[in-house]
């Protein structure tokens, strides 16, 4: 290998250490690892600022000042409850609930974001009701449908960025807006409705799933100006990114033209000093260094010298059977937050590891990466896992137990395995994304 490779190699497996056996900020490793990077001269300063100028970051930006409008207004949980007033049944309220959590994936960016803007309407649910197994289940619905459900949408998680980020890097054209939704959206809802299922079934009886909730409705007022104006601007925001193919505009340049609008005083709830200091900048550096870690793997062939030490370790037909191959990174990919609790950082590391190097024997990069931050969504085995569970966790009311945790990922992970490995060897080939090129 060139002394380039070598350095890289060296740095990645630094930062890998770093993310998964010690306590330090995933953001600063990164940073760390980045600048050591422009520092050796392995690659060029200027890669450095241009990660910070990608499409996908600033797109991420805009999308966050968009959710902290939603946030200020209020709109986000008014129109929540008004969707979940109809459902009394305990049953029939948990699957509305689970559709209305699938719909905030395609506007607000991040999974913690989510958890966020969602905690009121479970705090609403659970304060009207005094049965504490029932909100034990309701709090475990919220962050697994949170967690599984990101899949559905490009701006879902921000592990997504990354692998359309390294798509792009290795030569291949990345997934938009709406090609995500296609792709990833029948997934993420299978997957929403299996945890439902699961929680429905192990955490309450059949009396309780059948039992009637009385709920005090809320008020029936008509929406204000400012939660109009957000409304408005939101829905015409994803119809830009939707229709991306017709205009010419990229979304990111249609996004920050939303987050200007949701932010012009004084129709706007919140100004846009509020709403960037709301924004998620840790995870926006986060994104631009392992941007620039992905692309030194790529370009200085440290990537081709991972997959050499890959396939002295697996057997020779595990490369000629696509489906074994994809179904030990499926496992990976499944497992692996169990080691690393960040979702950004497992897929900044398992990409360059599983899915670059095994572009070089056929296999597409685009597939793979997919697979692989579709996999990244389950993570809910422990507190420690995802920050929605952290949040749910730790509020002062009861909630759920670690073991109640881990008798739920007992159940779902060979569920997720079967629909993953399915999805990615015969559903996702014949829409247009072949594991082999």
């Amino acid at each position: 290998m060139a002394a380039d490779a070598r350095i890289v190699l060296i740095v990645f497996s630094l930062a890998t250490i770093g993310w998964t056996m010690t306590a330090i900020d995933d953001m600063l490793i990164a940073l760390a690892a980045a600048a050591t990077l422009v520092a050796t001269r392995t690659v060029p300063t200027e890669q450095l600022y241009l990660a910070l100028g990608s499409e996908l970051i600033w797109l991420l930006i805009g999308s966050f000042v968009i959710a902290a409008a939603l946030r200020a207004s209020g709109l986000a949980e008014r129109l929540a409850l008004s969707a979940l007033r109809p459902f009394s049944r305990v049953s029939s309220l948990f699957f509305a609930v689970t559709f209305v959590i699938i719909a905030t994936a395609f506007l607000v960016p991040s999974t913690s974001g989510r958890a966020a803007l969602l905690l009121p309407v479970y705090l609403a649910l659970a304060e009207a009701n005094d049965d504490r197994r029932i909100n034990r289940a309701l709090a475990l619905l919220f962050p697994s449908v949170i967690l599984l459900s990101a899949g559905g949408s490009l701006i879902g998680a921000g592990a997504h960025l990354i692998a359309v980020e390294m798509m792009t890097r290795a030569g291949r054209p990345g997934l938009d807006y709406l090609g995500w939704i296609v792709l990833g959206l029948p997934f993420a809802v299978l997957c929403s409705l299996a945890a439902t299922i699961a929680i429905l079934t192990l955490f309450l009886s059949r009396a309780e799933r059948s039992r009637s909730l009385e709920r005090r409705s809320p008020e029936r007022t008509p929406l204000t100006r400012p939660q109009i104006y957000v409304l408005a601007v939101a829905v015409t925001v994803m119809i830009g990114w939707s229709t991306q193919g017709w205009h010419g505009i990229d979304i990111a340049i249609v996004t920050l033209f939303g987050a200007v609008a949701v932010t012009l005083q004084p129709l706007a709830p919140v100004s846009m000093k509020q709403a960037v200091k709301a924004t998620e900048w840790q995870l926006i550096l986060f994104l631009a260094a392992t941007t620039l870690m992905g692309g030194a793997l790529i370009e200085t062939g440290a990537a081709g010298a991972i997959v050499k030490g890959l396939l002295d370790l697996l057997p020779g037909e595990a490369l000629m059977t696509p489906w074994l191959l994809v179904g030990v990174i499926c496992a990976i990919a499944l497992l692996s937050h169990l080691v690393i609790t960040s979702r950004s950082a497992r897929a900044a590391v398992l990409i360059p590891m599983l899915a670059l190097p095994f572009a070089a024997e056929g296999y597409d990069v685009r597939a793979l990466a997919f697979v692989i931050v579709m996999g990244t969504g389950f993570c809910q085995s422990l507190p420690v896992s995802a920050k929605p569970v952290a949040l749910f966790a730790g509020l002062d009311r009861p909630t759920y137990q670690p073991r109640d945790l881990a008798l739920l990922s007992a159940v779902l992970l060979p569920v997720i395995f079967g629909l993953l490995l399915g999805f990615s060897t015969y559903i996702w080939p014949l829409m247009g994304l072949p594991l082999l090129r």
